[in-house]
């Protein structure tokens, strides 16, 4: 854990919210405003509003994370990863509690104004969205205590995430309120984009919890890592890796359009995080391979978007 001693009180809660982990919140709106331009039902409002709600309900589980791991003893001296504040005495919990709790209200201010354009099917995503970010490390049963962090990771932060903009886009282009989803509002294809930003963002969690095996194994915190092991957790980011590579295919052979291979740039990059992981358990290593599997994501999402547009 870093050394907390000179740290400001404005360095202190940057540290909270986590600004590394937006490229998780951007991604998603990256993807989907490409499909949404190449089906002509790009939407500038409903996307910017869609990007401001995901990367407060991102914050606001940052502050979760925070505050839940701190209290529950998750967080222990013997810690490898990024400095968390209320484990280090930086901020009070209480503090960051109620952070928390006033980030996913304006998550939810914001949701009001998607609401008023998607209807009653952006109203339950959006609920559902808060309430796991909370249980995924507080509440009676912590997702991410159980071994259901990756599952979350992968339905909200990818498949909901992308669909969910695509959706809130086309919606808009719909006279009223919906009530249900309007025919078209969530094609296949917005489903199968979704699926390489849920394999990579899933895999940023998969190198967090590689890197923290050994901790949250005494602290009693059941991630995959711990229940199945490093090579368990290799594999399984190897093949969220094949998944998200294999998606563009899917597409050319949809639409024969080769710019849709773009996102196979960032390959470079996807095997040097994989040869960190396969061959380092440490945080000296697998705290850059964090943030790079962060800009992994950032940089898919957006050839992946721009590929999609074109």
């Amino acid at each position: 854990m870093t050394d907390t001693a000179d740290v400001s009180r404005r360095e202190a809660w940057l540290i909270a919210a986590r600004p590394h982990t937006l490229p998780v919140a951007a991604a998603p709106i990256l993807v989907a405003v490409g499909l949404a331009v190449r089906d002509g039902v790009f939407a500038p409002l409903p996307a910017f509003a869609a990007f401001v709600g995901a990367a407060l309900i991102q914050i606001g589980t940052n502050f979760a994370n925070d505050y839940y791991d701190a209290v529950q003893g998750a967080d222990t001296e013997d810690r490898e990863g990024f400095t968390r504040v209320t484990a280090g005495g930086l901020i009070e919990p209480g503090e960051v509690k109620r952070a928390m709790y006033l980030t996913f209200a304006a998550a939810i201010l914001v949701g009001t104004y998607l609401v008023w354009v998607g209807g009653v099917p952006i109203l339950v995503v959006g609920l559902v969205s808060v309430a796991s970010g909370i249980a995924y490390t507080g509440g009676p049963y912590p997702l991410g205590y159980h071994g259901l962090g990756d599952l979350f990771v992968f339905v909200f932060f990818g498949l909901v995430a992308v669909t969910g903009a695509y959706y809130v886009q086309a919606a808009s282009f719909v006279a009223g309120v919906p009530v249900g989803i309007p025919a078209g509002s969530v094609p296949l294809a917005a489903v199968v984009a979704s699926l390489p930003i849920a394999a990579i963002a899933t895999n940023v969690l998969v190198v967090n919890n590689v890197r923290d095996r050994e901790e949250d194994a005494t602290t009693g915190k059941r991630t995959l890592a711990v229940r199945f092991g490093y090579t368990f957790s290799r594999v399984q980011f190897a093949a969220l890796l094949v998944l998200a590579y294999a998606v563009p295919v899917w597409f050319f052979a949809r639409t024969g359009d080769p710019a849709v291979f773009l996102p196979y740039l960032s390959v470079p990059l996807a095997a040097r995080v994989t040869k960190t992981l396969f061959t380092r358990t440490d945080g000296d290593a697998l705290n850059p391979a964090l943030t790079r599997t962060g800009q992994l994501l950032a940089l898919y999402a957006i050839l992946f978007g721009a590929g999609l547009a074109v």
